[in-house]
């Protein structure tokens, strides 16, 4: 066999060739035979095959001439390909963003090796095992698809030695020794001086000249026109998400015949319950009590009472697909885009379980560790522009669904109340945005009144009305 340091060196030499025979012998201790073993050895080929060793023998008695030959062995070379991963069902490339390694960069099993960004995702691709990168396929920009090669990793490197990034530092730290001996200075001895004599007042300066004041400048019309600054301009990229985004929006407008419907709601009663109970949901559940949860319950009660809302149509087939469970889109802005992951069968979720997972979609938005899974699907989405200060908006459907409601932001507002007198209330606008081609308006403000209701009234929801 040959030596582990044969086959590196045979390994890393890029598309090099080895068109010269690498020969090994040894002799067998209970012969004079000798073997002689020969092993071509070829760049990309990740199985090398050695030739069948002959074992040669002389005429006399103790070792008479024979020969043979034995089946041939498979010699593993280091060199592993790494090829783009399945990202979903519906995902065929992706566009690398990032490669924070270069070749013979040596990294450790889970680094980081390429980004890679999808349609809805981006895909951190790591290191199967530790091992030096010899050759990276693609730059940023470039696009690849899905079970293409794009990077090869040499797991039989050896790992850098430790500390030697620090030693530059300790020699700027450590004096020089031609430094350190160096003397230090002997002060002078001093010298006796004589008293100084008594000081002589300077002449005082005369006073200085008036000047006269500037001339009034004349206001230049033209020079202000050209001189009140730069209008640069600059450009950047569209990611591959926004591009989705985009295109899937436009889709929405040319497929769906949307209609928006509005209503408002008074939130003083569920705020009131909330200060009263928040603190003990927390405790109890370890999720902070929210808005989000009440409308998703809310939302999935009303889903059950109107299901035209929860359909969709299936265009291909002519028919009206009507689905029996409620999986709940919840729009979250993250840094690269907007993303809706989706709460799968709300109907079964009860308020602390719509808290926590949304808290851990949050979260994840942020990080930019969203997977597709966490994204596919969704029957009904919610969008709370009102985080950011929205008084009102109209928000576009999700496509394939068939409605998105539209929460804003809570302002205190005068009302009139059932006895007749004003008084200011917290009140928030919502906007139900459904596909007329499917739902009647009759159904539209069914659904959205049902929604305002719960919310004005949460004991609805506990008695199921």
């Amino acid at each position: 066999m040959l030596s582990s340091s044969i086959l590196r060196a045979a390994a890393r030499n890029g598309s090099r060739r080895y068109s010269s025979q690498w020969t090994t012998s040894s002799i067998l201790p209970s012969s004079s035979a000798v073997v002689t073993s020969s092993m071509p050895l070829q760049q990309n080929d990740r199985n090398k095959t050695t030739s069948q060793p002959c074992y040669q023998y002389n005429g006399n008695s103790s070792s008479s001439s024979r020969s043979y030959t034995t089946k041939s062995s498979i010699l593993q070379m280091p060199i592993k390909t790494i090829d783009v991963p399945t990202m979903g069902d519906s995902i065929t490339e992706g566009t690398i963003v990032d490669i924070p390694v270069a070749p013979g960069d040596y990294v450790n099993v889970d680094d980081v090796v390429i980004v890679l960004e999808t349609d809805k995702v981006s895909v951190d691709i790591r290191a199967p095992e530790d091992g030096a990168v010899v050759e990276i396929h693609g730059e940023v920009d470039d696009v690849v698809e899905v079970g293409s090669a794009l990077y090869r990793l040499d797991t039989d490197a050896e790992a850098p030695a430790g500390g030697a990034g620090e030693a530059p530092k300790a020699a700027v730290e450590a004096p020089t020794p031609a430094a350190a001996a160096a003397p230090e200075p002997v002060a002078a001895a001093p010298t006796p001086t004589a008293a100084p004599a008594a000081p002589v007042a300077p002449p005082t300066p005369p006073p200085p000249a008036a000047t006269p004041p500037p001339p009034p400048s004349t206001l230049n019309v033209e020079s202000i026109t050209t001189t009140l600054g730069t209008r640069p301009e600059r450009r950047s990229k569209m990611s591959r998400m926004r591009q989705r985004v985009a295109s899937r929006l436009k889709e929405s407008q040319n497929t769906a015949a949307m209609l928006t419907t509005f209503q408002e709601v008074d939130m003083g009663n569920f705020m009131e319950m909330r200060v009263r109970h928040k603190d003990e949901f927390e405790k109890k559940h370890g999720v902070k009590l929210g808005f989000m949860s009440v409308f998703v319950k809310a939302c999935t009660s009303a889903l059950q009472e109107v299901p035209a809302i929860n359909a969709y149509i299936d265009d291909e087939a002519k028919e009206i697909v009507y689905r029996d469970y409620c999986d709940v889109s919840v729009a979250v802005a993250s840094p690269n885009g907007l993303v809706v992951p989706v709460l799968r069968n709300t109907e079964y979720m009860s308020f602390a379980d719509v808290e926590r997972t949304i808290a851990l979609f949050g979260k994840k938005a942020r990080e930019g560790s969203l997977s597709l899974d966490d994204m596919t699907g969704g029957t009904f989405t919610i969008s709370n522009g009102g985080v950011f200060g929205s008084l009102m908006g109209t928000p576009i459907i999700n496509q394939p669904q068939s409605a998105i409601l539209g929460m804003h932001a809570t302002k205190m507002r005068a009302v009139v109340d059932e006895k007749g007198n004003v008084v200011a209330r917290p009140m928030m606008y919502l906007a139900l945005t459904y596909d007329h081609r499917l739902i009647d308006g009759r159904e539209g403000v069914t659904f959205l009144k049902s929604v305002a209701d719960k919310i004005t009234d949460p004991s609805r929801l506990v008695f199921d009305i």
